[in-house]
């Protein structure tokens, strides 16, 4: 297993790795039985009797999609599972037979040559809030009916939503009703919400610890895999209400459709009609467009019998009237006479239990944390001490939200302001990742970092690449994001391999289509390289490891032209360092120009194995032979 030392994952001699990998699946995020593709609305509700044996695809596909993705050089796996996928059938009833499967198509995935970390998924709380991860009796433990979701805009999810399916409208959900208040009893329910209870524990004491006995399982289960080498905390968290100052104002978050303030979204989920403003999606901006009344029907979100948590914790009560009335438009800001905090308060001390936890079942797993994206890392200077990754995400915003590439403008994730120009473009990413070296070194006490995801959307301007063959667009919008990764010489997973993508639905979760494979691309079963989209900006020749400290990585897909320096170890214990030299980029053989030493290529392994001279500095250039 790969260790940690200075900032760095090495191996067992010591030699920096450099984690190459994508994330698998996108379609894990939906049942196979019965089929849980977003479009289709068929016994959505029936939450209990699913089956996720099949997720990222069936066993037999393995070798299939294992021997694709190490031709095309990954050596890394952020592996899905989700915690509906374990627990979907009741509180503390885990579907063995979904761990059995994970134990064996990770055990394949050893037998191939990769590295896997363990991905607990989620978007926006639950695939009945419009994302995926949770159970659905984790929803209805807190007195949400999740049928009702749709006319009271608690969420605004694709099965009850219909077709067509409004365009990156899902991360909204992050602050409707349902995900928001889940949201906050798991990370702050002690805290904001002490009256209610499941079970006879706090609803927060509740669900954590069935979650993190949920991991354990897996945890348990995979021990003895020497390819799984960490575990994730909890993708892309939210913070829900928590810190949130006036609920009747609005949040600042992704605008888009119908959006109400939480003070409204608390009165439409109790059967009160509010009229919100509805947002357009804009390239630069979301200005308000109009009006639009919800709820006319007087739907109620919370099950029959059961109470408003907020209402039940003192937020708001009904007035002589029978009308709603705000209490404590303040009660998610502060604790006592503290303002809280979300990463500092809730988050870190959740990742350390976690931590804790996974430790306990498997003490030698890497803990890849992150935050909310566009947020800063948790300040954690003992991270290190826990084996810690520092794995923030991070997306050409523009190029995601908007489906188009557009040369000249990029965006920055954390200010949300454009930039133009190529030159700008290039060195506001690069700047905007190193950000994240940075704060792996200071922040978090100097552990590695690896980017979780980072990718594009292949069904840009309309889809028009599947019709005319043409992916130009797309390689051009992956070398920019590949560019800003080897400007930082970062480790990282690209978003993502979808084995059963298609073009009409691409990964089969509400109408994303990020995936670099699919079957409506393949047009050689025989072909490994059948199949996959924008290939050209995706395959590229990085080092595998280092004897030394990595300097400078630079590659151009248009010319094949590589080149890489590192500095020399200096400790008198000097050995190879290895680097994937694709074929698919140098089909006729290659050309080096090395500042010293050797080297070895073998094409069969498109591997070139360097030894080191004398220099302190070593730099190798690889260009296409002939």
């Amino acid at each position: 297993m790969p260790g940690i030392d200075r900032g760095q994952i090495i191996d067992a001699q010591g030699r920096v790795l450099m984690l190459r990998g994508v994330n698998l699946g996108g379609s894990s995020k939906v049942p196979v039985i019965p089929d849980g593709s977003t479009y289709r609305a068929d016994g959505f509700f029936d939450h209990h009797s699913v089956s996720f044996v099949g997720r990222p695809f069936p066993l037999e596909e393995a070798d299939e999609h294992y021997s694709r993705l190490r031709s095309w050089g990954f050596n890394t796996l952020r592996f899905l599972v989700t915690w509906e996928a374990i627990e979907h059938a009741g509180p503390g009833n885990h579907d063995q037979a979904y761990l059995d499967y994970l134990y064996s198509v990770v055990k394949k995935a050893g037998e191939h040559g990769f590295f896997v970390f363990i991905d607990p998924h989620q978007d926006v709380w639950s695939r009945f809030s419009g994302g995926d991860g949770a159970p659905g009796w984790t929803l209805e433990a807190a007195g949400l009916d999740m049928t009702k979701f749709a006319p009271t805009g608690a969420a605004i999810v694709h099965q009850t939503h219909g077709d067509p399916f409004p365009r990156m409208i899902w991360p909204t959900n992050a602050s409707r009703l349902a995900a928001a208040t889940m949201f906050t009893l798991f990370f702050a329910g002690n805290d904001f919400a002490p009256a209610t209870c499941v079970d006879g524990l706090p609803i927060q004491d509740y669900l954590q610890s069935h979650f993190l006995r949920a991991m354990q399982a897996v945890a348990q289960q995979l021990n003895g895999l020497d390819c799984v080498i960490g575990y994730d905390v909890f993708n892309e968290p939210q913070r829900g209400y928590i810190g949130v100052k006036d609920l009747r104002a609005d949040l600042d978050t992704l605008k888009m459709g119908p959006m109400p303030t939480p003070w409204q979204a608390i009165q439409l989920a109790a059967g009160f009609p509010q009229r919100v403003p509805i947002f357009p999606l804009g390239i630069l901006g979301v200005p308000l467009k109009r009006h639009v009344l919800l709820n006319a029907e007087r739907a109620s979100a919370w099950l029959p019998g059961r109470t408003c948590v907020w209402r039940e914790n003192g937020v708001w009560d009904y007035d002589a009237d029978g009308k709603p009335k705000l209490l404590r438009p303040a009660h998610f800001a502060c604790v006592g006479d503290r303002d809280v905090e979300f990463t500092r308060d809730y988050l870190l001390p959740f990742s350390r239990k976690y931590a804790e936890a996974i430790h306990t079942v498997a003490p030698r797993s890497m803990i890849f944390v992150e935050n909310e994206v566009e947020d800063v890392s948790p300040v954690w200077p003992e991270a290190s001490d826990h084996r810690v990754v520092y794995a923030p995400h991070w997306y050409d915003g523009i190029t995601l939200i908007t489906k188009r590439f557009f040369p000249f403008i990029g965006s920055d994730m954390r200010s949300r302001q454009p930039v133009f120009g190529r030159k700008a473009i290039r060195r506001s990413y690069a700047r905007q990742l190193g950000i994240f070296r940075e704060e792996g070194a200071v922040q978090m006490g100097g552990v590695p970092v690896l980017v979780g995801e980072i990718g594009i959307p292949y069904d840009m301007n309309g889809k028009q690449a599947y019709r005319e063959g043409n992916f130009s667009a797309q390689s051009r919008a992956m070398d920019r994001s590949m560019k800003a990764i080897e400007d930082n010489l970062l480790n990282c997973t690209l978003w993502d391999y979808t084995s059963d993508n298609i073009n009409q639905r691409g990964d089969r979760w509400n109408d994303e289509d990020l995936s670099i494979f699919s079957r409506d691309q393949q047009t050689d079963p025989t072909d490994l390289n059948s199949g996959g989209r924008a290939l050209n900006a995706i395959i590229r020749p990085y080092p595998l490891a280092t004897a030394g400290i990595p300097l400078r990585l630079e590659f151009d897909y248009q010319t094949a032209a590589f080149e890489y320096s590192f500095k020399d170890a200096g400790d008198g214990t000097a050995t190879s360092t290895h680097l994937f030299i694709p074929n698919f980029h140098y089909p006729r053989g290659i050309k080096v120009w090395l500042s010293d030493g050797g080297y070895r290529h073998d094409p069969a392994q498109q591997l070139l194995e360097y030894t080191p001279g004398k220099l302190d500095i070593h730099i190798i250039k690889v260009n296409p032979a002939g």
